[in-house]
């Protein structure tokens, strides 16, 4: 499934950093509410932040809640069922690096180290050991890939005809719809202009780097031609 996640904020490891000042289960707890506030617009009950942690008393929860409260965190409105307020939206992002650019169009040529970062919303959940490239061109437009957007790529994923991966050619880094075909492997467009390109399976400058699993793209952002 490929998701699309969509913001105009601008500002490794899908929830929120580690605080020095909370101890790990109230930093569980912090991320659990973020979770429910970003992804349900509510905060949960008492009774379901027992039932996803597994406490059979409520009291245990309310203690945890009170020293998150304490620090800073949250404010909770007494005798409210569903009063939880996380006070920094800050919380709601989390920073992630972008490894380089990936072409829609002609190949680029890749770049070892960070280019830049971005804020991912903490609901975002990255596959482990995923990462981030830009999209430059326009030859994924019409899978309503566009350029300037960020692909959330999984390496070594189990390829299947018609995903969408990211392929190395002779030290260039390319995006495109991954098929095999009369022997041979084939990265289509979803663009006309573009033709299909075609390479031998046994090329050994040809390497798939992973599949597409995300799409991040800020609102507002301008579409730029390739």
């Amino acid at each position: 499934m490929v998701f699309i996640f969509v913001n105009n904020w601008n500002s490794p490891n899908g929830s929120v950093s580690m605080s020095k000042e909370l101890t790990e289960i109230q930093n569980k707890i912090l991320n659990f509410l973020i979770e429910q506030k970003v992804g349900k617009r509510i905060p949960p009950s008492l009774a379901e932040i027992a039932l996803h942690f597994g406490y059979k008393n409520r009291a245990t929860v309310q203690q945890h809640l009170q020293a998150i409260e304490r620090k800073g965190y949250i404010k909770k409105k007494p005798k409210l069922s569903r009063s939880i307020e996380i006070t920094s939206e800050e919380l709601y992002f989390i920073s992630r690096p972008i490894m380089g650019e990936v072409a829609a169009g002609n190949p680029l040529t890749i770049y070892p180290d960070t280019i830049d970062t971005i804020q991912l919303p903490t609901i975002v959940k990255m596959p482990s050991q995923s990462f981030l490239l830009r999209v430059k061109g326009d030859s994924l437009k019409d899978a309503y890939i566009f350029s300037g957007d960020v692909v959330i790529v999984k390496p070594d994923a189990e390829l299947v005809n018609g995903q969408i991966v990211v392929a190395i050619l002779e030290d260039a880094a390319v995006v495109k719809r991954f098929c095999i075909k009369n022997g041979s492997i084939e990265l289509h467009s979803e663009n006309s202009e573009y033709k299909p390109i075609v390479i031998e399976i046994n090329d050994p400058k040809f390497k798939i780097v992973g599949s597409v699993v995300g799409i991040y793209r800020t609102m507002g952002k301008k579409i730029l031609d390739n």
